[in-house]
């Protein structure tokens, strides 16, 4: 057999109902074209990965890639259009709401010179089928939220469903964030050649079998993306989101200290400490729906996460006060200076302490 012209790379977690139908679909909308169908499992417990091979003894043009320990659409997808020698590459999920008919008129634009083919529900011809006015106007704003990251004029950025030369990919992969779920809006706001882009109308379909994948981490994984592409290239993107629960729990502190010492009379040492107490306690369970929303505790594993954070957040402002008193006293550094060397120095251990042993990967 030779290399396959065009390579089809399906990203998938319990999917088992779909791949044998969508394998189908493609072969007839395919054919005629030298072709394989890549599917990426992020080790599905549904047998998905099963599934695909025993297609794959069927059809050689079938393939599974399977990953153990690690999970993520914008990582399965990278790694699906590495392992292809196909200089075409469409990008599709396997529930079978996008609609296989277009991978040939996409295939033919890439043929014409586009670099991007985009599959678009809001150009003439698209549509987004039976979504409801909520999910219809949270779509729309995360499209004019990508307007930050350079994503052109696109009208549907957003979009999962999208073809493209592989080496467009391979071109900016050492950049891309592999953060979230929209790889395609990774790719747009990576630098690189101006690519021609093409926009192709069609229809997003009802899912026929499993269950939606989208839920609140869409939104975490966008806002995720957001904070990469912007000031992830100084400072990581998880210490952003990290600082950020910070800010919340000196909030959360003072208001807690202002109303055990004033309304309620309670000594100011005691009040600072229940103070700090509840501020620590607040940030645990913010980071851990918010920062660190891909590797959240749940269960049983909340008691030890939050005794290790605590240990951890005591040790960071003592080094806090520290770093701050010998600045000032030490070396003569104008107060408020101290106090933010002190204030960075302690972010910074509670960040690499807490990733390292409360939220471990």
């Amino acid at each position: 057999m030779g290399a396959p012209a065009v390579a089809v790379v399906v990203p998938t977690f319990n999917e088992v109902e779909n791949v044998g139908e969508l394998a189908q679909r493609l072969g007839e909308a395919l054919a005629g074209e030298a072709y394989e169908v890549i599917f990426v499992d992020d080790h599905s417990p549904d047998g998905t990965a099963d599934a695909v091979r025993a297609l794959g003894q069927a059809d050689g043009r079938i393939r599974c890639v399977e990953r153990v320990g690690r999970r993520g659409l914008s990582t399965a997808v990278i790694e699906g259009i590495q392992a292809t020698s196909a200089e075409y590459v469409i990008v599709m999920d396997a529930d079978l709401q996008h609609d296989e008919a277009l991978a040939a008129p996409m295939l033919a634009a890439l043929r014409d010179g586009a670099d991007l083919v985009v599959g678009s529900r809001y150009i003439a011809g698209g549509g987004t089928g039976d979504w409801d006015a909520s999910r219809l106007k949270q779509s729309r704003l995360a499209t004019r939220l990508s307007r930050l990251l350079r994503a052109g004029d696109l009208t549907d950025p957003m979009s999962g469903f999208f073809a493209l030369r592989a080496q467009v990919l391979r071109d900016r992969v050492a950049d891309l964030t592999g953060t979230g779920y929209k790889i395609l809006l990774d790719i747009l706001a990576t630098g690189g050649p101006k690519l021609g882009v093409v926009e192709l109308p069609y229809t997003f379909r009802p899912r026929a079998h499993g269950e939606s994948k989208l839920d609140s981490r869409v939104v975490l994984e966008f806002l995720e993306l957001l904070i990469a592409k912007t000031l992830g290239r100084y400072v990581p993107t998880k210490f952003v989101m990290f600082s950020l629960v910070g800010g919340l729990g000196i909030v959360v502190h003072m208001a807690v200290l202002a109303l055990l010492f004033g309304p309620l009379e309670v000594g100011f040492a005691r009040a600072q400490v229940l103070a700090t107490l509840v501020a620590m306690t607040a940030n645990f369970f913010v980071n851990n729906v918010f920062t660190y929303f891909d590797r959240r505790l749940t269960g049983w594993r909340l008691l030890p996460g939050w005794l290790s954070f605590c240990a951890a957040s005591s040790v960071g402002a003592l080094a806090n006060v520290g770093i701050a008193v010998y600045l000032f006293t030490s070396l003569s550094t104008v107060w408020y200076l101290s106090a933010i060397a002190g204030i960075i120095v302690g972010a910074a251990w509670n960040y690499a302490v807490t990733a390292l042993y409360t939220w471990r990967a």
